[in-house]
């Protein structure tokens, strides 16, 4: 019998479906010079039903110029209580992993999908 290996402890579909992760394009970015680690204050455009949120990103190694973001479509966790990063409110978490490095790559929409669509 082999032995099933997971990197974290397995969750049910049911879990799965609490989060809420949406696609969103950003719409404008603005440096945050008074976060800890450098980052970036974006704001995504979710659509109609969610409208544009606020989020910070720290992904400026991969991104120094901050304009070759607007317009990208990123997945962001959508249901997660506002967060208070320093003067900021963050309201969307934006997904990224790692590179070799430890710095963050965003999650990118492969094609062009309508705001606000779930990922499922």
């Amino acid at each position: 019998m082999t032995e099933q290996k997971t990197t974290e402890q397995q969750i049910s579909y049911q879990d799965f479906q609490k989060i809420d992760i949406r696609v969103g394009t950003v719409v404008s970015v603005d440096a945050f010079p008074e976060a800890r680690k450098a980052a970036y204050k974006l704001v995504i455009d979710f659509g109609e039903l969610l409208g544009r949120k606020k989020s910070s990103a720290q992904v400026t190694e991969h991104y120094p110029e901050k304009e070759v973001l607007v317009g990208k479509q990123v997945l962001c966790v959508v249901n997660f209580a506002p967060k208070q990063i320093g003067p900021f409110v963050s309201e969307v978490l934006t997904l990224g992993v790692a590179d070799e490095t430890g710095k963050v790559i965003l999650v990118e929409a492969g094609k062009k999908a309508p705001n606000g669509q779930r990922l499922f």
